[in-house]
């Protein structure tokens, strides 16, 4: 069995993800798309990476675990057959809120009537408020729960979220109010799951060596219900006492990974965080805590292949104010590439100006 220390699977990882230098292809990211939480922060990803893809060949799109990310329109179809559940007991798995402990022995029934409804009532843009009443009313009883912030009976979220990509949803930009519209890249709702396989290899190849249990907590299930799509052609890797999975075509990669060099500012939900395997990134527990805080995570400060510290950005007027807090004292060449990669965000986001503090530093 092969055998690797924790800097060359993060080098090898930060290659796939293209965070290693300038010249980095970071495309490949986009395979398992770019978490959009809070709204417009999948651009941080995308600057990270130092590429932007066309404005209308991406949409975001309630996906991976009902949570909003950025995709190629040309994956949409695909994708949508790769989340589709591919059992009862998925489908239950994927349904753990209690507000839907009714629906969820229901299994794919449950997906289908929902991600139906929804299609049937999103035929141009509309708020998610209004799509959520609509789909409420068009389900039965059960499906709906008393939500004492609407004070309102309605969809549980978990589901009316999950099924957005089935039901060909996406979120259309711009606004305080959450707005959404149909796209065509969805034709129908899936009738069965297909191409599973392939995502889960996407995950193993940009978030691998990985365990079975990290990729279904990736894609909100276990891994007894991913086991009928588990791929073939996968590589054993021992890595800190534990064995882990790796395709094998990219094994080669993985024992030649160089050491990574250079600083990014990563979004809290950034692909490259996606990992179940959060104590490999981060060792210190109480650091892991702050990293991947329930509520109001910050982004990370990546230098040289460590996460080196946490940062959050504000926008006062035309400027965009960035505060990173370094869990050391950083260099100078740290420094300057930072307040560089501030920059780049800046201009991402259309500020005129950006101002960069370093806390405790």
């Amino acid at each position: 069995m092969i055998e690797v220390d924790r800097s060359r699977v993060l080098a090898y990882r930060l290659a796939e993800h293209g965070l290693t230098d300038e010249t980095a292809d970071g495309r490949n990211a986009l395979d398992l798309g770019f978490q959009d939480t809070p709204p417009g922060t999948a651009v941080v990803g995308t600057v990270a990476r130092r590429w932007s893809p066309p404005a209308d060949s991406t949409a975001v799109i309630w996906s991976v675990r009902g949570a909003p990310h950025l995709h190629r329109r040309s994956d949409l179809a695909a994708l949508a057959g790769a989340l589709w559940p591919l059992s009862d007991a998925d489908a239950t798995a994927r349904m753990r809120s209690t507000q839907l402990k009714e629906v969820a022995p229901r299994g794919i029934e449950a997906f289908a009537m929902a991600a139906q409804a929804m299609r049937d009532v999103v035929t141009g843009p509309m708020t998610k408020g209004r799509i959520s009443r609509a789909v409420s009313d068009a389900l039965p009883p059960e499906f709906s729960y008393y939500c004492p912030t609407c004070a309102a009976e309605h969809v549980s979220g978990q589901l009316f979220q999950q099924v957005g990509i089935f039901a060909g949803v996406r979120l259309l930009p711009g606004g305080r109010t959450t707005m959404l519209g149909p796209v065509e890249e969805v034709p129908a709702v899936p009738d069965k799951a297909h191409g599973t396989d392939g995502l889960i290899r996407a995950y193993l190849r940009l978030l691998g060596p990985a365990t079975k249990a990290d990729v279904a907590r990736f894609f909100g299930t276990t891994a007894t219900a991913l086991g009928p799509a588990w791929p073939d052609g996968l590589a054993e890797v021992r890595v800190e006492g534990r064995t882990r999975l790796l395709p094998a075509d990219r094994v080669d990669a993985l024992t030649a990974a160089a050491p990574p060099r250079g600083v990014r500012l990563l979004s809290a939900y950034d692909p490259y965080l996606q990992t179940g395997d959060r104590d490999l990134l981060v060792p210190d527990k109480a650091r892991q805590k702050e990293v991947w805080r329930t509520l109001g995570r910050p982004g990370v400060l990546l230098a040289d292949g460590e996460i080196a510290g946490t940062w959050r950005a504000r926008t006062a007027g035309r400027r965009l104010e960035v505060t990173i807090t370094p869990y050391t004292e950083p260099g100078e060449r740290i420094r300057g590439d930072a307040d560089a990669e501030a920059a780049r965000l800046a201009e991402a986001r259309g500020a005129a100006d950006v101002r960069v503090m370093w806390a405790n530093g």
